[in-house]
């Protein structure tokens, strides 16, 4: 793994940046950052895998060791991230839904009388 650079905050981290296992293997490209930035929530990383067609993962907080100028360390492998449609906020990232909705969306979910 190269030199990540200087530790940072989700709001800076660039967009195609990458994303490495805990033990160092590249695992894809940050395709999106999952943050209520107003709200200063962060909900975690869509991740680009590498190949054709494009297949994307998604890795919550929990999943995120360490963000960098130059690239993500996650705290698993890549066989642990979840698949983006199994998120409500992940699975709209890519498809216009403004963050901020699919959050609201997420938490009407999660509160919902069951």
């Amino acid at each position: 793994m190269e030199d990540l650079g200087e530790p940072l905050g989700y709001p800076a981290l660039p967009d195609d940046a990458p994303v490495y296992e805990y033990g160092g293997a590249l695992v894809g490209r940050v395709a999106h950052v999952l943050a209520d930035e107003v709200a200063d929530i962060f909900h975690g990383l869509v991740i680009r895998m590498p190949g054709l067609p494009a297949t994307y993962t998604f890795a919550d907080p929990s999943q995120i060791g360490a963000l960098h100028e130059r690239g993500v360390v996650l705290t698993v492998g890549a066989d642990h991230l979840h698949d983006r449609s199994e998120d409500p906020v992940a699975a709209q990232a890519l498809g216009g839904e403004s963050v901020r909705e699919g959050l609201r969306r997420a938490m009407e979910w999660i509160r919902r009388p069951t």
